[in-house]
């Protein structure tokens, strides 16, 4: 699998031959998934990053079925199973550390498709495919959009230069710099849970197959099985966690008593970590997606908090909708494919998008009382009953463009 750094001219030149010239801004999961389905269609799309080739990949991501026809289309199934590993069963612990329930997902997610977990950058090399072409350190510092187009002023290593493309797919991250260069930029919701938290890897145990969670008072661990290790996430609010990661981890400690071996494994490995990636955990929701002739995609358009595991699928599902728009569109038809587009994806995103926050708003806790009824909850409350607006979205396909189902 090859992500390939190449000169802008080589792919602005590329694109000179194509009906409808496309820039998409950011390779990240969405964006390398939005040009790649692309590329499949015979389009050639200028796909942009400001990042080195080199920057860290992050951190572990669980894929449900919302991932199975992104993946296919992409003719990269077999390489993502080899790349993953199964998820079928999820644990709840309570905030003592004692086991509370542990479900099977089979019948919650499995039925709908694979459920399966690997890190991040090995779903960006699966993505990739053979061959993804990508020009890196490369920013977007302006966009002029007309009726006939769009005017992106580029920045390359200190080089400025002009492109002029039909549409830009924006999907720069939850952050986006790229965003709010549209002119009259959708307003932004942004949820700030006040938490935050370090990713570490821990050896892989004998429970390869199991995802487990404890949701405790003050603090919340999770830690997520992908090929030969285990994601851990340690945190907490930010008052606390900016105390640095090893003194998090004896306040957890304290609180625990005795932690099983999952829970401590996690704890030391934060602890021990020379510069563990830290999450702040916020999300955003922009108004509006697109314009006549731009689009927000992935996280630019709706960054998610990881507490329901579904922003990576979600980004694929979503980059997957959008291509099959863009399959056909014109200069002049761009801007109706773009806003059916928006129109059939974004109440489906937002559903999701819902869901993580109202499980933030139970996971990210503190006091002892509100734990303890807390884990009563947790007690009764299944998986498939806490993910069920999700477990409706997998049951209910996206909606595509009929010449596509």
């Amino acid at each position: 699998m090859t992500i390939r750094t190449v000169p802008l001219d080589e792919q602005d030149d590329a694109s000179r031959h194509d009906d409808l010239t496309i820039l998409v801004v950011g390779a990240g999961v969405a964006g390398l998934a939005a040009a790649q389905l692309l590329r499949a269609d015979g389009h050639h799309p200028i796909l942009v990053e400001r990042r080195d080739p080199e920057a860290d990949a992050g951190y572990m991501v669980a894929l449900m079925p919302l991932a199975d026809g992104p993946i296919a289309d992409l003719g990269v199934r077999q390489e993502y199973l080899a790349r993953s590993v199964p998820l079928d069963r999820f644990r709840f612990r309570a905030h003592s550390g004692r086991s509370l329930r542990t479900d099977g997902l089979e019948d919650v997610v499995g039925r709908y498709g694979d459920y399966r977990g690997l890190t991040r950058g090995a779903l960006l090399d699966v993505i990739a495919g053979e061959d993804a072409a990508v020009t890196h350190r490369t920013t977007v510092t302006g966009l002029d959009e007309d009726p006939e187009g769009v005017g992106v002023t580029v920045e390359t290593e200190g080089t400025v230069r002009t492109l002029r493309v039909d549409a830009v797919v924006i999907a720069d991250g939850i952050g986006s710099r790229t965003r709010s260069l549209l002119p009259g930029a959708a307003p932004l919701h942004r949820v700030e849970t006040g938490w935050g938290g370090w990713v570490a890897w821990t050896p892989l145990d004998a429970d390869v197959d199991l995802g487990e969670e404890l949701w405790g008072d003050g603090f919340f661990i999770g830690t997520y099985p992908v090929p030969g290790a285990l994601g851990a996430f340690v945190g907490g609010p930010e008052q606390e966690t900016r105390q640095g990661p090893a003194a998090f981890a004896d306040v957890v400690r304290r609180k625990l008593g005795t932690a099983p071996p999952r829970i401590e494994d996690a704890l030391r490995a934060v602890a021990a970590a020379e510069a563990p990636f830290f999450w702040p955990l916020a999300d955003v929701r922009a108004a509006r997606w697109t314009t006549r002739r731009t689009v927000l995609l992935g996280d630019a358009a709706a960054g998610f908090l990881p507490t329901a595991g579904i922003g990576a699928g979600m980004a694929l599902e979503s980059a997957w909708v959008l291509a099959s728009h863009l399959r056909g569109a014109t200069t002049e038809t761009i801007g109706e494919a773009l806003a059916a587009y928006e129109s059939a994806q974004r109440p489906r995103v937002e559903t999701a998008q819902n869901t993580s926050r109202s499980l933030a708003r139970l996971m990210f806790r503190r006091g002892r009382a509100l734990a303890s009824a807390r884990d009563l909850l947790l007690r009764v409350l299944s998986i498939g009953t806490a993910l069920r607006p999700i477990v409706r979205l997998l049951a209910d396909r996206p909606a595509l463009p009929a010449r596509q189902r």
